[in-house]
């Protein structure tokens, strides 16, 4: 793993999944790691395992430094709150990771039907829980970003190049972060600040892994898990050259072989592809 003991970073929505497998690999890494999620303690997402507390204790157990925040990223006081804490409790902010999304809140087997019979509350999960989400915490973190001339913005995001990911609101909404970071580095280029989007493969989450078992079957093998995610952005952040690739919407498959890092099983799982045709 990369040395960052002097790293400080923010990852939403960790309570668990991808959010929770990138926090572990930064932990592995000695970063300072503010966890944050609505997850606590006898309050958790549509009944899934995890809370911030957990992540940030196991950051911790790892070598890093977690740190648990309780933020609610639709409501804008929580955001605010967080970055006000990270002013008072450190000198710099250097890495967050937009991972916080609530698309998936109440998936079942009509998350793919045509957009014409999907109830619209899908909409706020993916657009507030999602897109605004990301773009709030980044605003926030580009201000001290910016102050210090240097700093990495990293939107998960997910897709297969212009394939079609298979539902309309879905489709929108993760081009639009895509979309997003390619906008923000944009405007963060000149104050040597990066802003990218960064592509899971197939990944092993909770919510991925008690699908298929309700449905009686098992983790098909082409999973990785939520660490391999992780090292990604472990490898991005240590990288001195990242503003090379700021815009850029990356692999993690890809990286995995440019880095020379591995999932937790020692393989390197390639990039993810879509079975689905472009548009």
């Amino acid at each position: 793993m990369p040395n960052l003991f002097d790293t400080v970073a923010v990852v939403t929505g960790a309570s668990r999944g991808v959010g929770r497998g990138i926090a572990l690999s930064l932990g592995d890494a000695g970063a300072t790691v503010y966890v944050t999620g609505r997850s606590v303690a006898g309050d958790t997402t549509d009944n899934l395992p995890g809370t911030v507390t957990e992540t940030a204790k196991m950051v911790t157990e790892r070598g890093g430094q977690g740190v648990a925040v309780r933020c609610d990223h639709t409501v804008d006081a929580d955001v605010g709150a967080l970055f006000a804490r990270i002013d008072d409790e450190q000198t710099h902010l250097d890495l967050l990771v937009n991972n916080v999304w609530g698309g998936y809140e109440g998936y079942d087997e009509t998350f793919d039907d045509p957009f014409w019979t999907q109830p619209m509350d899908r909409w706020s999960g993916m657009f507030d829980a999602g897109v605004r989400a990301h773009y709030t915490a980044s605003r926030l973190a580009a201000r001290r970003m910016v102050d210090k001339e240097d700093g990495l913005v990293v939107n998960v995001s997910s897709g297969d190049g212009d394939r079609y990911r298979g539902s309309v609101m879905y489709d929108v909404a993760k081009t639009a972060v895509d979309r997003m970071a390619k906008a923000m580095a944009h405007e963060l280029r000149d104050h040597d600040v990066a802003a990218v989007s960064l592509y899971p493969g197939f990944v092993r989450t909770e919510r991925v892994v008690r699908a298929f078992e309700d449905a009686g079957e098992g983790v098909p093998e082409e999973t990785h898990s939520p660490e391999y995610v992780g090292r990604a952005v472990a490898a991005l952040a240590a990288d001195p050259d990242v503003m090379e690739k700021s815009g850029q919407v990356l692999l993690t498959g890809a990286l995995a072989r440019e880095y020379d890092f591995t999932d937790t099983d020692g393989t390197q799982p390639p990039p993810f592809e879509l079975e689905t045709t472009s548009l």
